[in-house]
């Protein structure tokens, strides 16, 4: 699972993979188009593949297309047990990989780290089994939960360690979203600048001026899970929503969020006149509050950055 995570944004719209052999020879999926991780390992392995023991986080491809299929490579290999963290959801494959593994003598093991994995991938999960990309809803605020002063004045709540971080969530996406009324206020270039990473799909709702540094962009106006159908046939796993509060709301309100990112800062307006995290009608009762569960709680910097989901 490290070496996937290793690739992590380079990958799309492929998944994400890494592969070990019992030789001691990895491999990790090349961008679109370079091989798959279980080609990377059996080709650094040579002749002494034969008779091995291949660990991959995801069921190797039965399918060519910009490769060949990676079932075949470990049958010709010689490898004599596989063992595969989940199935791969695409329809593609869907079990056929296993499967020619299996027609071909060789043992498999399917569900080691199943969830650990899976939560790995989710993203190229919901992708494959939807037609939909995995939403991501970034919020930074202070530690009152306020995102802005009452004069609209908001640089910098966070520091700049949380700052780096959110621009490696961001070349983590195939695409970035905001309202357009941020492009007017901030004119954000929403690219990746602080890590390593290609620079997002960029998505206004509604019309970013001809001159703002968001361009070229992607605009939108309707439905938003008409436009999460669209991102996903344009092969985007994993949209990341970064504002504003009024956006948040609607992308909340809506249930479409599938993972919130929030990035706490030691800091604190102390009124009631700063602005919220949300713009928009909340719970109208406590027995309404949206209620999930925590991901994952980590220090960056002076900030804190967590994760929520909605409980199940």
């Amino acid at each position: 699972m490290t070496l996937a995570a290793s690739v992590r944004a380079s990958t799309s719209p492929n998944p994400w993979v890494g592969c070990v052999l019992s030789t001691g020879h990895e491999g990790a999926t090349q961008p679109p188009g370079g091989p798959h991780a279980e080609a990377v390992a059996l080709a650094a392995a040579g002749d002494a593949a034969r008779g091995a023991t291949l660990w991959t986080t995801l069921e190797p491809c039965s399918h060519t297309g910009r490769t060949g299929p990676c079932a075949e490579a470990v049958v010709d290999a010689g490898i004599a047990r596989v063992v595969v963290g989940i199935e791969d959801p695409d329809r593609q494959v869907a079990g056929r990989g296993i499967e020619r593994l299996r027609a071909a003598g060789i043992d498999v093991t399917v569900g080691v780290l199943a969830d650990e994995v899976r939560a790995q991938l989710a993203p190229y999960v919901k992708h494959r089994t939807t037609g939909r990309p995995w939403v991501v809803l970034k919020l930074a605020a202070t530690f009152d939960g306020r995102t802005a002063a009452p004069d609209g004045t908001s640089r910098w709540i966070t520091g700049e360690a949380a700052r780096v971080d959110a621009h490696r969530l961001r070349a983590e996406s195939d695409a970035v979203l905001v309202g357009a009324g941020t492009v007017r206020a901030d004119d954000p270039s929403l690219t990746v600048r602080h890590v390593e990473g290609r620079d997002p799909l960029r998505v206004v709702l509604g019309e970013a001026p001809a001159a703002a540094k968001v361009q070229p962009a992607m605009s939108y106006r309707g439905d938003l899970g008409e436009l999460l159908h669209q991102l996903g046939d344009k092969g985007v796993l994993q949209l990341l929503v970064e504002g504003g509060a009024s956006v948040a709301h609607d992308f909340h309100a809506a249930g479409l969020v599938d993972r919130y990112v929030v990035y706490l800062a030691p800091a604190l307006f102390g009124g009631d006149d700063a602005r919220g995290l949300f713009a928009g009608p909340g719970a109208a009762t406590i027995d309404d509050v949206w209620r999930g569960r925590m991901v994952s709680v980590e220090r960056v910097g002076d900030d804190l950055r967590v994760e929520l989901e909605r409980a199940s």
